[in-house]
Protein backbone atom coordinates (compact mmCIF):
# COMPACT_ATOMS: atom_id res chain seq x y z
CA UNK A 1 0.00 0.00 0.00
CA UNK A 2 0.92 3.46 -0.91
CA UNK A 3 2.30 5.68 1.95
CA UNK A 4 0.43 9.06 1.50
CA UNK A 5 1.48 10.62 4.37
CA UNK A 6 5.12 9.74 4.79
CA UNK A 7 6.12 12.85 7.23
CA UNK A 8 3.62 11.84 9.67
CA UNK A 9 4.17 9.17 12.47
CA UNK A 10 1.13 7.85 14.72
CA UNK A 11 -0.33 10.81 16.23
CA UNK A 12 0.11 10.21 20.39
CA UNK A 13 -1.03 11.84 23.74
CA UNK A 14 2.46 13.57 25.46
CA UNK A 15 0.53 15.81 27.59
CA UNK A 16 -1.01 19.44 28.35
CA UNK A 17 3.06 20.49 28.62
CA UNK A 18 4.32 19.23 25.13
CA UNK A 19 5.23 21.43 21.97
CA UNK A 20 5.02 18.81 19.76
CA UNK A 21 2.02 20.42 17.20
CA UNK A 22 1.50 16.83 16.07
CA UNK A 23 0.68 15.46 19.57
CA UNK A 24 -2.30 15.46 21.63
CA UNK A 25 -2.19 17.58 24.43
CA UNK A 26 -5.32 16.94 26.35
CA UNK A 27 -6.90 13.24 24.20
CA UNK A 28 -5.61 10.37 25.66
CA UNK A 29 -8.05 7.93 24.54
CA UNK A 30 -7.57 5.22 27.46
CA UNK A 31 -7.93 7.73 30.87
CA UNK A 32 -11.32 6.44 32.59
CA UNK A 33 -13.35 10.02 33.07
CA UNK A 34 -16.80 8.53 34.80
CA UNK A 35 -15.92 5.16 34.54
CA UNK A 36 -15.72 5.08 30.82
CA UNK A 37 -12.77 5.53 28.66
CA UNK A 38 -12.13 9.40 26.90
CA UNK A 39 -12.09 7.32 23.44
CA UNK A 40 -15.80 5.39 24.11
CA UNK A 41 -16.73 8.19 25.79
CA UNK A 42 -16.33 10.87 22.72
CA UNK A 43 -16.18 7.58 19.69
CA UNK A 44 -14.59 10.17 16.99
CA UNK A 45 -15.38 9.70 13.49
CA UNK A 46 -13.82 11.40 10.28
CA UNK A 47 -15.93 12.58 7.79
CA UNK A 48 -15.07 10.88 4.06
CA UNK A 49 -15.73 13.95 2.27
CA UNK A 50 -14.70 16.65 3.34
CA UNK A 51 -10.95 15.17 4.48
CA UNK A 52 -10.86 13.77 1.40
CA UNK A 53 -12.69 15.08 -1.58
CA UNK A 54 -13.07 18.39 -0.05
CA UNK A 55 -10.12 20.32 -1.92
CA UNK A 56 -10.62 23.82 -0.82
CA UNK A 57 -13.52 24.77 -3.36
CA UNK A 58 -15.31 27.68 -2.21
CA UNK A 59 -18.44 29.62 -3.95
CA UNK A 60 -16.15 31.83 -5.70
CA UNK A 61 -13.35 29.28 -6.73
CA UNK A 62 -11.95 26.01 -7.63
CA UNK A 63 -9.82 23.22 -5.50
CA UNK A 64 -6.38 24.60 -3.82
CA UNK A 65 -4.94 21.58 -2.70
CA UNK A 66 -3.15 18.63 -4.38
CA UNK A 67 -3.03 15.25 -2.90
CA UNK A 68 -1.11 12.62 -4.07
CA UNK A 69 -3.96 10.23 -3.89
CA UNK A 70 -5.97 12.85 -6.48
CA UNK A 71 -3.95 12.63 -9.06
CA UNK A 72 -5.07 9.80 -11.54
CA UNK A 73 -6.58 10.38 -14.44
CA UNK A 74 -8.62 7.18 -14.11
CA UNK A 75 -11.39 7.68 -11.66
CA UNK A 76 -11.35 4.30 -10.07
CA UNK A 77 -7.90 4.22 -9.50
CA UNK A 78 -8.61 7.62 -7.58
CA UNK A 79 -11.34 6.06 -5.55
CA UNK A 80 -9.15 3.20 -4.33
CA UNK A 81 -5.92 5.24 -3.72
CA UNK A 82 -7.95 7.73 -1.34
CA UNK A 83 -9.62 4.55 0.25
CA UNK A 84 -6.19 3.76 1.18
CA UNK A 85 -5.18 7.17 1.95
CA UNK A 86 -8.25 7.64 4.57
CA UNK A 87 -7.40 4.83 6.47
CA UNK A 88 -3.98 5.72 6.47
CA UNK A 89 -5.02 8.90 7.92
CA UNK A 90 -7.26 7.23 10.13
CA UNK A 91 -5.01 4.81 11.69
CA UNK A 92 -2.27 7.52 12.07
CA UNK A 93 -4.91 9.89 13.77
CA UNK A 94 -6.13 7.29 16.46
CA UNK A 95 -9.67 7.38 15.75
CA UNK A 96 -12.38 4.15 16.55
CA UNK A 97 -14.33 5.09 13.22
CA UNK A 98 -15.03 7.23 9.98
CA UNK A 99 -18.75 8.26 8.21
CA UNK A 100 -19.34 8.26 4.25
CA UNK A 101 -21.68 8.93 1.60
CA UNK A 102 -22.30 6.59 -1.30
CA UNK A 103 -21.21 8.93 -3.97
CA UNK A 104 -17.74 10.02 -1.82
CA UNK A 105 -15.97 6.33 -2.11
CA UNK A 106 -16.46 5.76 -5.33
CA UNK A 107 -17.61 8.10 -8.73
CA UNK A 108 -20.61 7.56 -10.52
CA UNK A 109 -21.22 6.25 -13.17
CA UNK A 110 -23.68 6.11 -16.68
CA UNK A 111 -25.94 3.54 -15.34
CA UNK A 112 -26.79 2.96 -11.34
CA UNK A 113 -26.31 -0.43 -12.56
CA UNK A 114 -22.13 -0.04 -13.40
CA UNK A 115 -22.25 2.68 -10.28
CA UNK A 116 -23.35 -0.33 -8.02
CA UNK A 117 -20.68 -2.41 -9.31
CA UNK A 118 -18.04 0.32 -8.70
CA UNK A 119 -19.24 0.67 -5.34
CA UNK A 120 -19.29 -3.00 -4.72
CA UNK A 121 -15.55 -2.92 -5.51
CA UNK A 122 -14.47 -0.46 -3.10
CA UNK A 123 -16.82 -1.53 -0.19
CA UNK A 124 -14.63 -5.39 -0.35
CA UNK A 125 -11.66 -2.95 -0.02
CA UNK A 126 -12.57 -0.71 2.59
CA UNK A 127 -14.03 -4.25 4.59
CA UNK A 128 -10.61 -5.74 4.09
CA UNK A 129 -9.06 -2.07 5.31
CA UNK A 130 -11.60 -2.26 8.32
CA UNK A 131 -10.66 -5.60 9.43
CA UNK A 132 -6.73 -4.70 9.07
CA UNK A 133 -6.99 -1.89 11.20
CA UNK A 134 -10.34 -2.65 13.33
CA UNK A 135 -11.27 0.57 12.01
CA UNK A 136 -15.37 0.60 12.08
CA UNK A 137 -18.06 3.03 10.52
CA UNK A 138 -19.71 4.80 12.36
CA UNK A 139 -22.53 5.30 9.87
CA UNK A 140 -23.08 5.55 6.28
CA UNK A 141 -25.46 7.73 3.69
CA UNK A 142 -26.31 8.78 0.40
CA UNK A 143 -25.45 11.80 -1.38
CA UNK A 144 -29.21 12.54 -3.28
CA UNK A 145 -28.20 16.28 -3.80
CA UNK A 146 -25.16 16.95 -5.75
CA UNK A 147 -26.37 15.33 -8.82
CA UNK A 148 -28.55 17.43 -11.73
CA UNK A 149 -31.07 14.77 -11.45
CA UNK A 150 -31.77 16.18 -7.58
CA UNK A 151 -32.24 19.78 -8.60
CA UNK A 152 -35.60 19.80 -7.02
CA UNK A 153 -34.99 17.22 -4.02
CA UNK A 154 -34.82 13.66 -4.24
CA UNK A 155 -37.55 12.54 -1.90
CA UNK A 156 -39.31 15.48 -2.09
CA UNK A 157 -39.27 15.46 -5.77
CA UNK A 158 -41.99 16.43 -8.31
CA UNK A 159 -40.72 13.71 -10.31
CA UNK A 160 -42.04 10.09 -9.29
CA UNK A 161 -38.93 9.14 -11.54
CA UNK A 162 -36.60 11.01 -9.24
CA UNK A 163 -37.86 9.63 -6.59
CA UNK A 164 -37.55 6.11 -7.37
CA UNK A 165 -33.65 6.86 -8.18
CA UNK A 166 -33.52 8.35 -5.15
CA UNK A 167 -34.74 5.52 -3.07
CA UNK A 168 -32.54 2.94 -5.43
CA UNK A 169 -29.56 4.86 -4.67
CA UNK A 170 -30.57 4.75 -0.47
CA UNK A 171 -31.19 1.11 -1.24
CA UNK A 172 -27.95 0.17 -2.37
CA UNK A 173 -25.96 2.63 0.54
CA UNK A 174 -28.40 1.01 3.38
CA UNK A 175 -26.56 -2.50 1.83
CA UNK A 176 -23.52 -1.41 2.09
CA UNK A 177 -23.46 0.61 5.24
CA UNK A 178 -24.31 -2.95 6.72
CA UNK A 179 -21.91 -4.88 4.59
CA UNK A 180 -19.61 -2.69 6.78
CA UNK A 181 -21.25 -3.19 9.95
CA UNK A 182 -22.20 0.83 10.09
CA UNK A 183 -23.79 1.20 13.51
CA UNK A 184 -26.25 4.13 11.98
CA UNK A 185 -27.38 5.39 8.52
CA UNK A 186 -27.86 9.09 8.37
CA UNK A 187 -30.71 10.72 6.35
CA UNK A 188 -29.44 14.30 5.17
CA UNK A 189 -32.17 16.47 3.07
CA UNK A 190 -29.89 18.03 0.71
CA UNK A 191 -32.52 19.38 -1.33
CA UNK A 192 -35.64 18.65 0.79
CA UNK A 193 -37.05 21.79 0.72
CA UNK A 194 -38.08 24.62 -1.50
CA UNK A 195 -37.34 28.23 -3.38
CA UNK A 196 -40.61 29.34 -3.87
CA UNK A 197 -44.42 28.40 -2.77
CA UNK A 198 -45.24 29.22 -6.51
CA UNK A 199 -44.45 25.53 -8.02
CA UNK A 200 -43.95 23.78 -4.59
CA UNK A 201 -46.98 21.35 -3.37
CA UNK A 202 -45.76 21.60 0.76
CA UNK A 203 -47.98 19.23 1.94
CA UNK A 204 -47.51 16.87 -0.60
CA UNK A 205 -43.72 17.13 -0.48
CA UNK A 206 -43.88 16.29 3.46
CA UNK A 207 -46.11 13.10 2.68
CA UNK A 208 -43.65 12.05 0.06
CA UNK A 209 -40.65 12.47 1.76
CA UNK A 210 -42.59 10.27 4.59
CA UNK A 211 -43.23 7.87 2.70
CA UNK A 212 -39.47 7.43 1.95
CA UNK A 213 -38.66 7.11 4.96
CA UNK A 214 -41.02 4.26 5.70
CA UNK A 215 -40.09 2.02 2.86
CA UNK A 216 -36.65 2.81 4.43
CA UNK A 217 -37.71 1.21 7.68
CA UNK A 218 -39.31 -1.54 5.75
CA UNK A 219 -36.19 -2.07 3.99
CA UNK A 220 -34.26 -1.88 6.71
CA UNK A 221 -36.01 -4.61 8.77
CA UNK A 222 -36.16 -6.97 5.39
CA UNK A 223 -32.14 -6.70 5.12
CA UNK A 224 -32.07 -6.92 9.11
CA UNK A 225 -29.68 -4.24 8.99
CA UNK A 226 -29.63 -3.18 13.34
CA UNK A 227 -28.28 0.38 12.89
CA UNK A 228 -29.94 3.68 14.31
CA UNK A 229 -31.45 5.54 11.36
CA UNK A 230 -30.85 9.20 11.87
CA UNK A 231 -32.00 12.52 10.31
CA UNK A 232 -29.95 14.99 10.37
CA UNK A 233 -31.56 19.06 10.12
CA UNK A 234 -30.48 22.08 7.78
CA UNK A 235 -32.11 24.85 8.05
CA UNK A 236 -30.67 26.73 4.97
CA UNK A 237 -28.14 26.57 2.12
CA UNK A 238 -29.05 25.06 -0.12
CA UNK A 239 -32.83 25.41 -0.49
CA UNK A 240 -34.59 28.50 0.76
CA UNK A 241 -36.49 26.37 3.08
CA UNK A 242 -35.34 23.48 4.27
CA UNK A 243 -37.82 21.01 5.40
CA UNK A 244 -35.34 19.38 8.33
CA UNK A 245 -34.76 23.26 9.42
CA UNK A 246 -34.21 22.09 13.73
CA UNK A 247 -34.60 19.60 15.86
CA UNK A 248 -38.29 20.59 16.68
CA UNK A 249 -39.30 20.79 13.05
CA UNK A 250 -37.53 17.31 12.81
CA UNK A 251 -39.38 16.12 16.15
CA UNK A 252 -42.55 17.11 15.01
CA UNK A 253 -42.27 15.48 11.75
CA UNK A 254 -41.59 12.27 13.35
CA UNK A 255 -44.29 12.44 15.14
CA UNK A 256 -46.90 13.75 12.34
CA UNK A 257 -46.03 10.29 10.22
CA UNK A 258 -45.57 8.22 13.14
CA UNK A 259 -41.75 7.54 12.35
CA UNK A 260 -40.69 8.57 15.97
CA UNK A 261 -39.60 5.14 16.90
CA UNK A 262 -37.47 4.20 14.14
CA UNK A 263 -35.64 7.47 14.07
CA UNK A 264 -33.08 9.38 16.59
CA UNK A 265 -31.28 12.65 15.15
CA UNK A 266 -27.44 13.61 13.99
CA UNK A 267 -27.26 17.15 15.00
CA UNK A 268 -24.12 19.07 13.59
CA UNK A 269 -22.71 22.40 15.21
CA UNK A 270 -23.31 24.27 12.34
CA UNK A 271 -26.58 23.99 11.51
CA UNK A 272 -27.92 24.97 14.43
CA UNK A 273 -26.61 27.94 15.22
CA UNK A 274 -27.54 28.33 11.44
CA UNK A 275 -30.78 27.88 12.67
CA UNK A 276 -30.40 30.49 15.11
CA UNK A 277 -29.70 27.76 17.80
CA UNK A 278 -27.21 27.56 19.97
CA UNK A 279 -25.58 23.63 19.82
CA UNK A 280 -26.29 23.08 22.94
CA UNK A 281 -30.15 23.87 22.75
CA UNK A 282 -30.17 21.32 19.63
CA UNK A 283 -28.69 18.93 22.03
CA UNK A 284 -30.77 19.60 24.86
CA UNK A 285 -33.75 19.20 23.00
CA UNK A 286 -32.85 15.95 21.87
CA UNK A 287 -31.80 14.74 24.99
CA UNK A 288 -35.21 16.05 26.37
CA UNK A 289 -37.57 14.08 23.85
CA UNK A 290 -34.76 10.57 23.59
CA UNK A 291 -33.86 11.63 20.34
CA UNK A 292 -29.90 12.73 20.43
CA UNK A 293 -28.31 10.04 18.53
CA UNK A 294 -25.28 11.28 16.62
CA UNK A 295 -23.13 14.80 16.24
CA UNK A 296 -21.13 16.01 13.62
CA UNK A 297 -18.62 18.39 14.78
CA UNK A 298 -17.46 21.37 13.75
CA UNK A 299 -18.80 25.68 13.88
CA UNK A 300 -19.95 28.18 11.76
CA UNK A 301 -18.59 32.08 11.44
CA UNK A 302 -20.17 34.44 13.24
CA UNK A 303 -19.71 36.74 10.22
CA UNK A 304 -20.87 34.65 7.37
CA UNK A 305 -24.21 33.21 6.96
CA UNK A 306 -23.81 30.02 5.49
CA UNK A 307 -22.48 26.18 6.05
CA UNK A 308 -18.53 27.19 6.90
CA UNK A 309 -17.28 24.06 8.25
CA UNK A 310 -14.60 24.95 10.30
CA UNK A 311 -12.99 22.46 12.87
CA UNK A 312 -14.12 23.17 16.46
CA UNK A 313 -11.73 24.82 19.06
CA UNK A 314 -13.79 26.41 21.57
CA UNK A 315 -13.42 25.08 24.46
CA UNK A 316 -16.57 26.71 25.87
CA UNK A 317 -18.93 25.26 23.37
CA UNK A 318 -17.34 21.86 23.32
CA UNK A 319 -17.88 21.46 27.24
CA UNK A 320 -21.51 22.60 27.14
CA UNK A 321 -21.97 19.89 24.42
CA UNK A 322 -20.16 17.19 26.61
CA UNK A 323 -22.02 18.82 29.39
CA UNK A 324 -25.21 17.70 27.75
CA UNK A 325 -24.11 14.86 26.28
CA UNK A 326 -22.88 13.17 29.64
CA UNK A 327 -26.23 14.26 31.06
CA UNK A 328 -28.24 12.36 28.42
CA UNK A 329 -26.45 9.19 29.18
CA UNK A 330 -23.96 9.38 26.42
CA UNK A 331 -23.57 8.17 23.28
CA UNK A 332 -24.78 4.86 21.70
CA UNK A 333 -24.81 3.66 18.38
CA UNK A 334 -23.73 7.55 17.55
CA UNK A 335 -20.65 10.07 18.03
CA UNK A 336 -18.30 12.64 17.71
CA UNK A 337 -17.85 12.69 13.61
CA UNK A 338 -15.83 15.84 12.52
CA UNK A 339 -17.97 17.51 9.88
CA UNK A 340 -15.31 19.80 9.13
CA UNK A 341 -13.22 20.94 5.96
CA UNK A 342 -9.64 22.63 6.33
CA UNK A 343 -9.16 25.92 5.09
CA UNK A 344 -8.72 27.25 1.66
CA UNK A 345 -5.24 28.23 2.26
CA UNK A 346 -4.59 25.28 4.39
CA UNK A 347 -3.23 23.05 1.43
CA UNK A 348 -0.90 20.46 3.14
CA UNK A 349 -1.48 16.98 3.99
CA UNK A 350 0.19 18.11 7.73
CA UNK A 351 -2.69 20.35 7.83
CA UNK A 352 -5.51 17.39 8.31
CA UNK A 353 -3.78 16.30 11.04
CA UNK A 354 -3.25 19.17 12.63
CA UNK A 355 -7.09 20.19 12.44
CA UNK A 356 -8.03 17.43 13.52
CA UNK A 357 -6.03 16.94 16.50
CA UNK A 358 -7.05 20.68 18.10
CA UNK A 359 -10.54 19.48 17.49
CA UNK A 360 -10.31 16.22 19.43
CA UNK A 361 -8.27 17.88 21.95
CA UNK A 362 -11.07 20.26 22.53
CA UNK A 363 -13.81 17.96 22.45
CA UNK A 364 -11.28 15.89 25.67
CA UNK A 365 -11.29 18.92 27.45
CA UNK A 366 -14.63 19.71 27.14
CA UNK A 367 -14.92 16.27 28.32
CA UNK A 368 -13.08 16.28 31.64
CA UNK A 369 -14.75 20.11 32.36
CA UNK A 370 -18.45 18.28 32.13
CA UNK A 371 -17.11 15.49 34.04
CA UNK A 372 -15.96 17.97 36.79
CA UNK A 373 -19.06 19.90 36.41
CA UNK A 374 -21.04 16.79 36.46
CA UNK A 375 -19.26 15.26 39.99
CA UNK A 376 -19.41 18.56 41.28
CA UNK A 377 -22.98 19.00 40.84
CA UNK A 378 -22.97 22.66 41.52
CA UNK A 379 -25.36 23.42 38.74
CA UNK A 380 -27.82 20.93 39.54
CA UNK A 381 -28.04 22.61 43.13
CA UNK A 382 -28.91 26.06 41.43
CA UNK A 383 -31.29 24.14 38.54
CA UNK A 384 -33.03 22.04 42.11
CA UNK A 385 -33.24 25.53 44.09
CA UNK A 386 -34.73 27.54 41.08
CA UNK A 387 -37.58 25.06 40.22
CA UNK A 388 -38.30 24.15 44.48
CA UNK A 389 -41.79 25.46 44.50
CA UNK A 390 -42.47 22.43 41.94
CA UNK A 391 -41.36 20.06 44.39
CA UNK A 392 -43.76 21.52 47.39
CA UNK A 393 -47.65 19.69 47.69
CA UNK A 394 -49.16 23.12 45.78
CA UNK A 395 -46.51 22.63 42.67
CA UNK A 396 -47.19 19.19 42.34
CA UNK A 397 -50.93 19.67 42.22
CA UNK A 398 -50.44 21.60 39.41
CA UNK A 399 -48.12 18.89 37.73
CA UNK A 400 -50.22 16.51 37.82
CA UNK A 401 -53.51 18.47 37.42
CA UNK A 402 -55.17 17.96 39.99
CA UNK A 403 -56.65 21.35 39.85
CA UNK A 404 -57.68 23.68 37.46
CA UNK A 405 -58.47 27.53 36.69
CA UNK A 406 -60.49 27.74 39.38
CA UNK A 407 -58.87 26.86 42.49
CA UNK A 408 -55.53 28.43 41.04
CA UNK A 409 -57.54 31.31 40.59
CA UNK A 410 -58.55 30.72 44.50
CA UNK A 411 -55.15 30.50 45.66
CA UNK A 412 -53.78 33.68 44.10
CA UNK A 413 -56.90 35.65 45.87
CA UNK A 414 -55.39 34.47 48.97
CA UNK A 415 -51.86 34.58 48.81
CA UNK A 416 -51.67 37.45 46.74
CA UNK A 417 -48.26 38.78 44.53
CA UNK A 418 -46.10 35.62 44.07
CA UNK A 419 -42.38 36.54 45.19
CA UNK A 420 -40.48 36.91 42.37
CA UNK A 421 -36.43 35.09 42.51
CA UNK A 422 -33.28 35.76 40.86
CA UNK A 423 -32.05 33.45 37.95
CA UNK A 424 -28.34 34.12 38.87
CA UNK A 425 -27.90 33.91 35.44
CA UNK A 426 -24.04 36.10 35.69
CA UNK A 427 -23.10 33.84 38.75
CA UNK A 428 -23.54 30.80 36.74
CA UNK A 429 -21.69 32.25 33.78
CA UNK A 430 -18.53 32.77 35.95
CA UNK A 431 -18.90 29.54 37.78
CA UNK A 432 -18.64 27.64 34.61
CA UNK A 433 -15.60 30.35 33.18
CA UNK A 434 -14.12 28.47 37.39
CA UNK A 435 -14.03 25.34 34.68
CA UNK A 436 -12.75 26.34 31.54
Amino acid sequence: MNTFFPKIKKIKYEGPDSKNPLAFKHYNPKKKILGKSMADHLRFAVCYWHTFKGLGADPFGGGTMIRDYNTSSAPMQVAEDTLHAAFEFFTKLGVNFWCFHDRDIAPEADTLAETNKRLDKIVKIAKKLQKDTGIGLLWGTTNAFSHRRFLAGAGTNPSPQVFAYAASQIKKAMEITKQLGGQGYVFWGGREGYETLLNTDMKKEFDHLATLLHMAVDYKKQIRFKGQFYIEPKPKEPTKHQYDSDAGNCFAFLQKYDLLKDFKLNIEANHATLAGHTFQHELQFCVDNGILGSVDANRGDLFLGWDTDQFPTDIYETTLAMYTILKGGGFTTGGLNFDAKLRRQSIDPEDLFHAHIGAMDAFARGLKNAAKMIKDKKFDKALRQRYAGWNTAFGRKIEKRQVGFGELEQYTLKNGEPKVQSGRQEMLENMLNEYL
